[in-house]
C-alpha cells in the first residue's frame, strides 16, 4: 500500500516541515499538504499510484475544494524547465539564492525549495513577521551566506510586492534582487510602472497547481521596458485558446489527476489530446516565432450583462488605477454580480477605505471615475466593506464575498 503523509505546515516552523518531507520522500511516500489551521480531508491512500508525489490544494474558483495529484518527478520537470530558462538568461542554476514568502502548502511556496534541491542552490524561508518588517528583512537578508555574491531569486504575489514598494527598506530588498517572479494574481499597471520608476527586475509569470506552477514568464529586461504580459513558454510547454477564448495548456507535468474532496473521488485532468482547460481567459500574442501570454480574467467568473460579456478581475483592475490616479484612500477593491431583471447581472463593488475614511465623502468621485468606463462595467452600487482582504495567495475568495453580500436566510 502506497504509504501517505498528511503535513499540516507551520509557517513558524518551516525547517521542521522540510525535514519531514525530505523523510517521507526517502521512503518513497506520497505527502498531503495542509494549511497550518482549518478544515480539510485527507485522501486515501489507496487512490494514490505508486512513486513519491505531493498531494496539494488547487487554487481553482468553482466546483468545491480540489486537489492535485503531483509525482516528484513532475516537480523535477517543472524545476528544470524553470532552470533552462534562467540559464538562457545567463544565470548559474548552483549560484543562485531563492527567498521564500510563499506558503508551503501551496505549489506556490513548495516549489522554490523544490527547484534549490534539484538545482544544488540556496534556499531560505522568509517568515511572514520578516515581510511585515521590511527594515528588519533586509538585515536578516544581510546576514545569509553568500548574500552579495549569489544571484538573489525571489517569488512574490502582488499584494506582498505592493506592501514592500511601501518602504524604503523594503524598495533596497527588492533592488537587491536579481530576478522577482511575480504571480498569483494580476500586476497593476501603476504597481508595474512604480516597480520599473525603481529598476525593480520583475518577471511577471503564470502558473497553476494543475501545471507544477509556472509555465511562462517575462524577462526582467522585457518587463523594464514596458511589456504588460506574462511573457512566454517555457520549453515543455505548448498554449493555445479554445473557441471561447480559454487558455488551454499541455505540458508533460501537468497532474496524473485531481482529487474532489466533496464527492471523495478523482477526477482526469485533461481532455482526449492531453490539453488542460485553465478556465481563464487569455490573449497569445504572436511575435516571430514566440507567443506571449496575456490574463484577460477567469471565464467561470465572467458575467453577462446589457450583452456584454465582462471580467470583474479587469474591471477591478481599472477602477484601482482610477482610484489611486484620484488619489482616493481605498485600500481594496473588489466587484461582484448582482441579478438585474433588466441587464442580466449588474455589478457592486465592495470597498475598504483608510481607517477612518467614510464611504458617503468619497462615493460622488467613484460614481465619476466609473463614468469612464462602458455602462455595463459601471458598478451600480458602492458597499463598505471594512473586512474586505485577500487571501495569502494575493487573491480574493469570491466564494466568501458573495455569501458576505447576500447572506443566507435564516428559518
Amino acid at each position: 500500500m502506497t504509504e501517505l503523509l498528511a503535513l499540516r505546515c507551520d509557517p513558524a516552523d518551516l525547517e521542521s516541515s522540510a525535514l519531514q518531507l525530505e523523510q517521507a520522500l526517502n521512503r518513497q511516500a506520497w505527502v498531503q499538504l495542509l494549511p497550518p489551521v482549518g478544515a480539510g480531508r485527507v485522501i486515501s491512500s489507496d487512490l494514490l499510484p505508486q512513486g513519491s508525489g505531493f498531494v496539494i490544494a488547487s487554487g481553482g474558483s468553482s466546483g468545491g475544494r480540489q486537489h492535485c495529484l503531483l509525482p516528484c518527478n513532475h516537480l523535477d520537470q517543472s524545476a528544470w524547465a524553470t532552470g533552462e530558462w534562467l540559464q538562457s538568461q545567463g544565470m548559474e542554476l548552483p549560484q543562485c539564492l531563492l527567498l521564500n514568502p510563499l506558503p508551503l502548502h501551496h505549489v506556490s511556496g513548495l516549489m522554490p525549495w523544490w527547484r534549490s534541491r534539484c538545482w544544488g542552490a540556496a534556499h531560505a524561508w522568509l517568515r511572514p513577521a520578516l515581510m511585515r518588517d521590511p527594515a528588519s528583512l533586509e538585515s536578516w537578508c544581510r546576514l545569509l551566506p553568500g548574500w552579495g555574491e549569489q544571484a538573489v531569486l525571489l517569488s512574490l504575489v502582488p499584494t506582498q510586492l505592493q506592501r514592500l514598494m511601501a518602504h524604503a527598506a523594503g524598495v533596497r530588498f527588492l533592488k537587491a534582487c536579481a530576478l522577482i517572479w511575480v504571480g498569483g494574481a494580476a500586476l497593476a499597471p501603476t504597481l508595474a510602472e512604480a516597480a520599473r520608476a525603481e529598476g525593480l527586475r520583475l518577471a511577471p509569470c503564470y502558473g497553476a497547481t494543475e501545471t507544477a506552477a509556472m509555465v511562462t514568464a517575462l524577462t526582467p529586461e522585457r518587463f523594464l521596458s514596458g511589456d504588460l504580459s506574462c511573457g512566454s513558454p517555457l520549453q515543455d510547454v505548448e498554449l493555445q485558446l479554445s473557441e471561447a477564448g480559454g487558455l488551454q495548456v499541455r505540458t508533460p507535468r501537468l497532474a496524473v489527476s485531481r482529487w474532489r474532496e466533496q464527492e471523495q473521488r478523482l477526477e482526469v485532468l485533461v481532455d482526449a489530446d492531453g490539453w488542460w482547460h485553465s478556465g481563464d481567459a487569455a490573449d497569445l500574442i504572436e511575435e516571430g516565432l514566440n507567443l506571449q501570454l496575456k490574463i484577460v480574467g477567469r471565464l467561470d467568473g465572467a458575467i453577462h450583462s446589457g450583452g456584454e460579456t465582462v471580467f470583474p478581475d479587469q474591471v477591478q483592475q481599472t477602477l484601482m488605477e482610477l482610484v489611486h490616479q484620484a488619489g482616493l484612500p481605498l485600500v481594496e477593491l473588489m466587484v461582484l454580480a448582482e441579478p438585474d431583471p433588466l441587464w442580466g447581472d449588474r455589478l457592486v463593488a465592495l470597498v475598504r477605505l483608510e481607517h477612518g475614511e467614510k464611504l458617503s465623502t468619497h462615493e460622488k468621485l467613484l460614481n465619476q471615475l466609473a463614468k469612464q468606463l462602458q455602462p455595463c462595467q459601471r458598478p451600480q452600487r458602492w458597499i463598505d466593506c471594512p473586512e474586505l482582504v485577500r487571501n495569502e495567495a494575493g487573491k480574493f475568495q469570491r466564494s466568501q464575498w458573495r455569501k458576505w453580500l447576500s447572506p443566507p436566510e435564516s428559518g
